[in-house]
């Protein structure tokens, strides 16, 4: 069994590059987030978290200014898209299925809008393959009831790359306190989950003492760069009503 997991994990990771490299030939700006791209950015350290979880499907960021382009492409590759979901969320979200492989593919155009909102604008060029570190490490703690599987995934994140100034390979520390510090109810969920990463660090036998130390003082370094972030106005605000009042968006589920 697992080693059925662990080969569709493969043919799902190159079918991803596959519809990358394409794009990147077309001129488009397609980058995979999700599952598939952790696995890319930690080749020495998956271990950690790849045996607990299984891949299904493959999931892209675009920007929306391509999407008939993306259409056009997708189709040529096999793919075609749930009408119902394209006629209603076409400017944000698109999903595929290759019927031929049983692949399934979700689009999301500009922007990943789940708990809180993750915004791709002008950041689809950092990496050539996957969405940058610090908006991976996002996707996983803007989940407002995160669950093991994300917890690990930003485990083996957080001990692959280092946590820093902007690079390909480093999680953009400020990057992630800036976006923050704009708005209370994402910085709330997102360091509350940094504190279940950090407390779940000794429950994981896979992890030596030395993987544990290396992330607990990540995390440390990146809380003190997230508080020492100045906040705007509206955080303050919102700051003073605290979790009594509803603080993220339910995730619209899109029925396939």
């Amino acid at each position: 069994m697992q080693q059925d997991v662990a080969e569709r994990a493969k043919v799902l990771l190159a079918e991803g590059e596959r519809i990358i490299n394409e794009a990147t030939k077309r001129g488009l700006h397609l980058r995979l987030l999700g599952s598939i791209s952790f696995q890319l950015h930690c080749p020495k350290f998956r271990h950690i978290a790849m045996k607990y979880r299984e891949i299904k499907d493959i999931d892209i960021a675009g920007y929306g200014k391509e999407t008939n382009k993306v259409v056009a492409m997708m189709r040529e590759l096999g793919y075609a898209d749930e009408p119902m979901v394209t006629a209603l969320f076409g400017d944000r979200r698109t999903i595929w299925d290759n019927k031929a492989t049983g692949i399934h593919v979700d689009i999301f155009f500009d922007k990943l809008e789940m708990n809180h909102t993750i915004p791709f604008e002008d950041r689809l060029n950092i990496d050539p393959f996957t969405i940058s570190l610090a908006d991976m490490w996002l996707e996983k703690m803007q989940i407002v009831k995160i669950n093991e599987k994300d917890i690990l995934d930003t485990i083996m994140l957080m001990r692959e790359h280092d946590v820093g100034d902007p690079s390909p390979e480093t999680i953009d520390a400020k990057y992630i306190a800036k976006l923050l510090g704009n708005e209370w109810g994402f910085y709330y969920t997102c360091t509350t989950n940094l504190k279940l990463v950090k407390d779940s660090l000794r429950e994981y036998k896979d992890l030596t003492d030395e993987d544990r130390a290396v992330i607990d003082e990540r995390i440390e370094r990146l809380r003190k760069i997230i508080d020492d972030q100045s906040k705007t106005m509206s955080w303050k605000l919102r700051a003073r009503v605290g979790p009594k009042s509803k603080w993220y968006r339910d995730v619209e589920e899109v029925k396939r």
